[in-house]
């Protein structure tokens, strides 16, 4: 096995059903895990669900059940649709499990011990929807004359007995892990939290006796922890802390924390001061991605816009979907979608340029060389060009990806879609059937070699067409990485094989708008 990488999303919390903002993330995630696989790492990818906290209790209340039976109902749906999005992930944590609680008290007692914690009351404003404290001077003032929290939530003022962290006591060594590293990405999100730390921090409120329905302060059985201490100590929980051997020994610090913009602050000012308070590592880097615009407007309850990504995968196909999102928007800025995005994109890139190039390619093997395969063929300057700009343009993905800017990469590979699509413009082998048959057979040869490269290059993204396709040409399946790329002699070993390419079946079917949708 290769070099680990460890990369989480955030965990979801489950009071409603997921939306296209929790597949997106994990969508991505996904692709990031696939791709560091085909690169050769040691790949450990970890999502899951954040079920304790005031919300959850809430709401369990409001619907007669308990919080307990509101978060396995609808944790299912997160896990539903994983499957469906084809995210492949290794752990599916879900906080309420007794690993977490154990991971979580060992925590408290670990930052207890560095004297980072102490009792006393807590009176200020508090946000139940982000389970967030808020200082008045961040209050934003509502249409109604109210406060609301930045993010226009509302707020109340909140007077108990809390248990608080030393956070204020970080502040110095905080900046300096910002300016060392690139900890903290992209730019923005580093700049926002710059401001905000060298702002000067408050000692934080880390438990709550309101309420019970959460992970108990270890000694103070009357408080539960705040649900950010708890939320965040997944990460370790899933690598088996407090064993400090096996999974986690191998896969701690997480390579990549990748999160919505939204809960940057509790991921790069909260989680690494817990971490070094605890006296353990802290993870690499934190992504803060943007927010998916339902044709340019934020989805919400109340505006009734709020898709259902299952739904959407059941309407366009999984592959289409996942292509899209990572295409269209620049990963790390808002980005929008609308139905008719999706088709255009898919139809454009998908279907008619690779797809058809595919099956182009393997129909004229089929009907022209009776679906045999040759090695060694002649090769024209035409081929090299053509070897040359598919080779840039799968360089081009990979280098993109490797800084998480999937559009950039699938625009090299589109970069090189289009060269082959020039290159059967320019050859036409349909002429050179009569004319030059032997040089038919080198083009359609040359052709069958850059769309197996090219197909391995996106796989990550669209992984179940993907495989569609090399199955149809004759590629094993463990040898669909990247280190395949590299193998110069995959198609004599083909030809030796006695393998013949049979009548191909497209991969990448071109989708319709539903009628029910409107402009």
């Amino acid at each position: 096995m290769g070099e680990p990488y460890y990369i989480t999303t955030a965990i979801s919390y489950p009071n409603g059903k997921p939306h296209i903002g929790h597949a997106y993330e994990a969508i991505a995630a996904d692709v990031i895990a696939r791709f560091k696989k085909a690169e050769g790492f040691d790949v450990r990818f970890q999502t899951g669900t954040d079920e304790h906290g005031l919300k959850m209790a809430q709401k369990a209340r409001d619907l007669g059940i308990t919080p307990a039976a509101l978060a396995a109902e609808m944790s299912q749906h997160f896990i539903d649709m994983c499957d469906k999005l084809n995210i492949d992930y290794d752990v599916f944590i879900r906080t309420t499990e007794p690993r977490h609680h154990a991971a979580t008290q060992e925590l408290w007692k670990r930052m207890e011990a560095a004297g980072d914690l102490y009792l006393d009351r807590y009176e200020g404003w508090y946000s139940v929807r982000d389970e967030a404290y808020y200082d008045e001077s961040e209050l934003v003032t509502g249409e109604g004359g109210e406060k609301l929290s930045p993010q226009g939530t509302p707020v109340e003022w909140t007077v108990e007995e809390s248990w608080f962290f030393r956070l204020s006591k970080y502040q110095d060594k905080l900046l300096e892990l910002y300016a060392s590293t690139d900890f903290i990405r992209p730019d923005s999100r580093n700049n926002e939290t710059l401001r905000f730390v060298e702002g000067g921090l408050r000692d934080l409120s880390v438990s709550r006796t309101s309420f019970d329905w959460g992970i108990k302060v270890p000694g103070s059985d009357s408080h539960v922890m705040y649900v950010w201490v708890d939320a965040l100590t997944n990460y370790i929980t899933g690598l088996g802390f407090p064993e400090e051997d096996g999974d986690y020994a191998k896969y701690w610090p997480a390579d990549l924390h990748l999160i919505g913009k939204d809960i940057v602050r509790f991921h790069t000012v909260y989680w690494p001061a817990f971490l070094m308070s605890a006296n353990l590592p802290l993870p690499r880097q934190v992504f803060g991605h943007g927010f998916l615009l339902n044709r340019g407007v934020k989805e919400s309850k109340s505006l009734g816009n709020v898709t259902d990504p299952v739904g959407l995968a059941d309407t366009f196909g999984v592959d289409a979907v996942r292509y899209f999102l990572l295409r269209e928007v620049a990963f790390g800025q808002d980005g929008s979608w609308s139905p008719e995005a999706i088709v255009t994109r898919a139809n454009a890139e998908l279907a008619n340029s690779f797809g058809n190039l595919a099956q182009r390619s393997l129909s004229m093997i089929f009907k022209n060389m009776d679906g045999e395969v040759k090695a060694d063929l002649p090769e024209t300057d035409a081929d090299a060009a053509l070897f040359a700009a598919v080779a840039d343009g799968i360089a081009g993905l990979r280098k993109s990806f490797s800084h998480l800017a999937f559009s950039d990469g699938l625009e090299a590979w589109m970069r090189a879609v289009f060269a082959c699509n020039q290159y059967v413009d320019e050859q036409a082998p349909w002429a050179l059937r009569k004319s030059d048959p032997a040089r038919m057979e080198a083009v359609l040869m040359a052709l069958f070699r850059v769309v197996r490269d090219l197909a391995i290059a996106v796989r990550p993204v669209v992984p179940t067409a993907i495989d569609a396709l090399l199955d149809q040409m004759g590629q094993a399946a463990g040898a669909r990485d990247y280190a395949a790329l590299a193998d110069k002699d995959w198609v004599a070993a083909l030809v030796a094989s006695g393998y013949r390419v049979d009548k191909p079946v497209g991969v990448f079917p071109r989708l319709e708008l539903p009628e029910d949708v409107t402009a």
